[in-house]
């Protein structure tokens, strides 16, 4: 009998060699020529979705920043690499790990929101997992010094969130139609 689909969590440097030989190859059949891996400074950690046969049906990175602004400093994470097995897109194996990364973030006293970008286009995706858009914001990525943002000329994307504060409207209201200096370094340009 198969097992059902289960979800496994790992910092990025613990994953078993045997799935993250999987995750390399889901990754390069995505962005072919794509270095596999994060940047430590962003205490990256590994989302896995298993089939009922045990090999990885999709994965995400979630990373891990401070973000200052509105005279604070926000405990950022954000998804990255979200990828699925090609062979099994549309059958709700991505939307599934994203809200299970979505309810670990949640449950992370250490976490006070996530925030990233995507392809507008996959904006829907993520608000069926629980995210919402940011309308207007910007996420400057890169280096102060070789900045990338989420509206470079040819870039199309949105700028999704979900807030894990005591005060969630007022701290959504603060990361809206506002630049946010992301800066998360020169190895994941933005998350």
């Amino acid at each position: 009998m198969s097992a059902e689909p289960r979800v496994l969590g790992f910092a990025e440097a613990d994953v078993p060699a045997a799935l993250a030989v999987q995750v390399a190859d889901l990754e390069a059949e995505a962005w072919p020529g794509s270095t596999p891996g994060h940047d430590p400074a962003l205490a990256p950690r590994t989302l896995l979705l298993l089939d009922d046969e045990g090999a990885v049906a999709a994965a995400l990175a979630l990373l891990y920043k401070g973000i200052p602004l509105a005279g604070r400093t926000y405990r950022a994470a954000g998804l990255s690499s979200v990828v699925t097995r090609s062979a099994l897109r549309g059958q709700g194996f991505g939307g599934r790990l994203v809200a299970a990364a979505r309810a670990e973030l949640a449950a992370d006293p250490a976490v006070d929101l996530a925030l990233f970008s995507c392809d507008r286009p996959l904006a829907p995706f993520y608000e069926a997992a629980g995210f919402a858009p940011l309308p207007g914001t910007v996420l400057v990525g890169g280096t102060p010094g070789d900045p990338l943002a989420t509206d470079a000329p040819g870039f199309d994307k949105a700028v999704m969130a979900a807030f894990f504060t005591e005060t969630p409207a007022a701290d959504r209201a603060a990361f809206t139609a506002v630049r946010v200096p992301l800066h998360p370094g020169s190895v994941d340009r933005l998350w």
